[in-house]
């Protein structure tokens, strides 16, 4: 980006902030460790929800490097809480600014609850239309802040509608898969299809006991709707999406064709690991292990096991040679009421496997799990974070998808190589054996070697690669904000 500051330096020296003052307005929002800079100012507004967070966040720091930008990065203030205290000491914290937003609290929906972290399934609707009815806070937050940009989520469209009013530059940033996103399109612009008529359909596609999710993802765009357009097609100019060429980029160039945009891949963005958790129990327990010898099972911080997929699991643990590491999460109880792990887990099963496995209840530091040496698998959901981080660690993948965009995501881990699907009976049902089975193939036998050789081989190209993705991007978002 050759004289890219100059440029920028000279465009706004007379565009300095000068609202640093009564930044509480009313209560309605906070901007913590707000200071005038002489950058273009982005304000980043994620959907609430720590796989969508993450992305955001580890954008903002890359952004935030180049020193042409200030970032906000707006949430509420649950979520923010755990990332200022990161922030304490951290080289980004002077460039990266964190934005309260609040929202109504209620009797169901307390301020605990705005955040899909641990939020119970039948609250989701409360939460979503609790974020909607903060566009006025937002409007406000807007007001003060005077972004030169707004870069925000694919699930949060209004958004866009918002600041685009006020003649500032909205940009999507979507944080699923860029094959999910690309057989989403091909279904929004030929629902007739029903996906039949994908392009890649031999390698990309809903298995038939997934039916229910492509029938849900076709009810969701045929359902009327005053502005049918989806936040794509709000986006000026550019597209946003995590992700890499290497293993997407015949997507990218199917999506940017349908939707008329430029589709901008920004890369892993995988968080580093805490060095914190060094001296952890977990990790010190994993130092005990061989090398390859333990596999990492867990299904993201949104998805919550039935009884059945956790006995079957379980089971399917128990019969395994290997060591694992298996993170169960369960929801929040409104009422207070804790969820007892052993009691959760067949009758005498933690007696049984011993110390050949470590069950935690709620939460594990993923990436620092992942890098750790003894790893030779990972037992995943493939939610696209997840699918990054192991990409990124060499870890090959034992594929379960359970909804949304999963399935889609697994079916391109095998295309790519770095993994095997444990695919269900027809029904739809999980079978310990199928688990068995697969995980014997990716982490032990001859006949997975190609798949552990796969996600090495992947590792190390992301690692020469390094941010040319990010450099097209900052390039983009500063051609965008100058034209604009």
């Amino acid at each position: 980006m050759p004289n890219s500051t100059n440029v920028i330096n000279g465009l706004v020296n007379d565009h300095v902030n000068t609202h640093t003052t009564n930044l509480h307005d009313n209560g309605l929002f906070n901007v913590l460790s707000f200071e005038t800079q002489n950058t273009l100012r982005i304000l980043m507004f994620p959907w609430l929800a720590h796989g969508h967070v993450s992305p955001f966040l580890e954008l903002a720091k890359k952004l935030a490097n180049t020193k042409n930008f200030t970032i906000y990065l707006c949430s509420t203030p649950i979520i923010l809480t755990p990332i200022k205290k990161k922030f304490e000491g951290d080289n980004n914290s002077s460039s990266i600014k964190l934005v309260e937003l609040h929202l109504e609290e209620s009797t169901d929906l307390p301020s605990s609850f705005h955040t899909t972290n641990g939020l119970p399934p039948h609250l989701m609707d409360n939460l979503k239309q609790a974020l909607h009815n903060s566009i006025p806070n937002f409007k406000k937050i807007l007001e003060v802040l005077k972004p030169d940009l707004l870069i925000h989520d694919a699930l949060l469209p209004w958004a866009a509608d918002v600041v685009l009013e006020r003649n500032i530059p909205a940009v999507d940033f979507i944080t699923s898969s860029t094959v999910m996103t690309c057989f989403f399109y091909h279904m929004y612009k030929n629902p007739k299809g029903k996906g039949n008529d994908f392009p890649f359909v031999d390698s990309i596609h809903f298995r038939p006991y997934e039916k229910h999710h492509l029938e849900g993802l076709i009810a969701a765009i045929e359902k009327p709707h005053p502005k049918k357009e989806t936040s794509v097609y709000r986006s000026s100019d550019i597209v946003l999406v995590k992700g890499m060429k290497d293993i997407e980029g015949k997507y990218s160039e199917y999506l940017s064709e349908m939707c008329g945009k430029k589709i901008i891949l920004v890369g892993a963005l995988v968080q580093e690991p805490n060095q914190d958790d060094e001296n952890s129990f977990i990790i010190k327990w994993l130092n005990e292990k061989s090398e390859k010898s333990t596999i990492f099972v867990s299904f993201g911080s949104e998805y919550y096991l039935s009884d059945e997929e956790r006995e079957e699991i379980a089971h399917g643990l128990e019969l395994t040679k290997v060591n694992f590491v298996w993170v169960v999460r369960f929801p929040k109880d409104p009422k207070g009421k804790e969820i007892k792990l052993e009691e959760s887990l067949p009758t005498g099963f933690l007696t049984r496997v011993g110390d050949r496995g470590l069950i935690l209840n709620g939460w594990a530091p993923q990436a620092k799990i992942l890098e750790h040496p003894s790893i030779g698998g990972f037992v995943s959901h493939c939610g696209w974070n997840s699918i990054m981080e192991s990409m990124k660690y060499g870890v090959p993948i034992i594929a379960m998808p359970m909804h949304l965009d999963q399935p889609i995501n697994s079916r391109l881990v095998e295309e790519v190589g770095i993994g095997i699907e444990v695919v269900r009976s027809d029904n739809g049902k999980l079978l310990k054996e199928k688990l068995v089975e697969v995980i014997d193939k990716v982490v032990i036998k001859e006949e997975g070697k190609f798949v552990r050789m796969k996600a090495k081989n992947l590792c190390e190209n992301m690692t020469l690669s390094g941010d040319e993705e990010m450099d097209e991007a900052v390039k983009e978002i500063l051609r965008l904000c100058i034209e604009w």
